[in-house]
């Protein structure tokens, strides 16, 4: 199978299929406690927040999922009109399919055509650093959606439960670190849905990384894509491999605490983001920032670019609501707000010997 029928897999498995975890993020088991008398305009309160040293109007960006098809094509340029038009950020999937077709590089390149002062995340995968990917080859990526920050992406279960799967790790963090070195803009750690734990946070911040994004468990499980697309080619042994591990990972929430007890580094926190409740609980944990994929892949397939711009304006009131109904008048009030964690959350927390966000 070519590396662009498998991008258009992806993407239509991804929007019409079942492919979110059975295990939830966990933002049910925090609670941000109700202000009756919060001292605070519903319309005064202050969203924006800068990352990496970019000012977004909201903290909110889109995921990075898609890319390397005509379809992918057309999503990618519905969510760079909308985040352009409300001063947000998105990412693009990983970019090694226009590295090895040329053709496919309009299919990334849009989003920079329709979002010319976003913030724009280019991205690639760990398993094409650690196979020797040249410094040529990332700065072509970076150039082709002239991105303000690079994503590389870690998904080892992906790898391993994939039919045309790379599991190749060994060496990784050596060479990101040469590659962070030498490049031109902020390297962003990225999980794709199995969380990033203390231990392989601290080895991110050793590596030199600029900026982390949990991709924790409880959105979009790639073990349940690729389930359904081993099925649709007849691999049933590959099917039920993907199957046993659909719902691996660590919860978004745990994940957030996880990282936020080794570092102090720019967190984007995504996983199983549904709406602004969510993002503002992300953010009082330790997130500076919150991301959304599949929901906005469903909204650019079926409604384009309107759908996009609607789909993040709800989710932006809901997180202004939530400030008022908290009575913070910006994020920084925000976190320091009270929040209550679940016996579970604590649990998880005693065992692991997390900080507890207070």
């Amino acid at each position: 199978m070519s590396i662009e029928d498998r991008k258009k897999d992806h993407l239509l498995f991804s929007i019409r299929d079942d492919v979110e975890s059975d295990i939830p993020a966990m933002f049910q088991d925090v609670y941000l406690i109700h202000d009756a008398v919060p001292e605070v305009n519903l319309e005064d309160i202050k969203l924006t927040t800068v990352f990496l040293g970019h000012e977004f109007s909201a903290p909110l960006i889109v995921a990075g999922m898609t890319g390397g098809h005509s379809l992918a094509e057309k999503i990618n340029a519905a969510i760079a009109e909308a985040v352009e038009e409300l001063g947000l950020g998105m990412g693009v999937g990983s970019q090694r399919a226009a590295l090895l077709n040329p053709a496919l590089e309009e299919t990334f390149s849009i989003v920079r055509e329709k979002a010319p002062t976003a913030y724009i995340i280019s991205n690639i995968g760990a398993s094409q650093i650690a196979m020797d990917l040249s410094s040529r080859d990332l700065e072509k990526i970076i150039d082709m959606v002239k991105a303000n920050a690079l994503a590389i992406h870690l998904n080892p279960l992906q790898e391993a439960v994939q039919m045309e799967g790379e599991p190749f790790y060994k060496g990784f963090l050596d060479k990101a670190q040469e590659i962070i070195e030498d490049c031109e803009v902020p390297v962003i750690a990225k999980e794709t849905g199995a969380g990033i734990s203390k231990e392989a946070a601290e080895k991110v911040v050793k590596a030199g990384f600029s900026a982390i994004d949990v991709g924790g468990l409880g959105g979009t499980s790639f073990s349940k894509v690729e389930y359904y697309r081993a099925l649709n080619n007849g691999d049933k042994e590959m099917a039920e491999i993907s199957k046993t591990f659909s719902n691996w990972g660590i919860p978004t929430v745990l994940s957030i605490l996880e990282v936020r007890t080794v570092t102090n580094l720019p967190l984007i926190a995504t996983g199983g983001i549904r709406s602004g409740v969510d993002i503002a609980k992300a953010l009082r944990l330790g997130a500076d920032l919150a991301a959304v994929g599949r929901p906005v892949i469903q909204a650019a397939f079926k409604e384009g670019s309107q759908g996009v711009k609607k789909y993040l304006k709800r989710l932006i009131k809901e997180l202004r609501i939530t400030l008022f109904l908290i009575g913070a008048k910006d994020l920084e009030e925000l976190r320091s707000k009270p929040v209550v964690l679940s016996p579970r959350i604590l649990n998880w927390i005693n065992q692991r010997k997390l900080k507890i966000p207070i």
